[in-house]
């Protein structure tokens, strides 16, 4: 089967997140990504009884074995001073970080 992911695409992709790659990085990378692809079509191409379920979890999520979720309630922390002392660099109270080079699309 043809790799999904040809030299052409992954380098656009490359281009698209702005990385920098060695050429054998590259060939590693999309080689790693169409082993992906074709694993997620075996399990595609596997055959499932109908009658059974979707599901996310080995285990049924169900409020008759599931603890109650706890409230959701905001509260403050005293942390927040010695999290910022560790900043390199700072705004007041907002951390400064460097520009992140980007190309204006319009």
């Amino acid at each position: 089967m043809a790799d999904a992911i040809t030299a052409e695409i992954f380098d656009h992709l490359v281009e698209l997140a702005a990385l920098e790659l060695q050429p054998a990085e590259a060939e590693y990378l999309r080689a790693q990504l169409n082993s992906q692809l074709n694993a997620i079509r075996e399990l595609e191409a596997m055959e499932v009884d109908p009658g059974i379920g979707i599901t996310s979890h080995g285990v049924p999520y169900t409020p008759a074995i599931s603890a109650v979720p706890r409230a959701d309630v905001a509260s403050p922390s005293d942390l927040a001073d010695a999290i910022l002392k560790q900043a390199p660099e700072l705004d007041g109270r907002y951390l400064v970080v460097p520009d992140i080079p980007h190309t204006d699309l319009t």
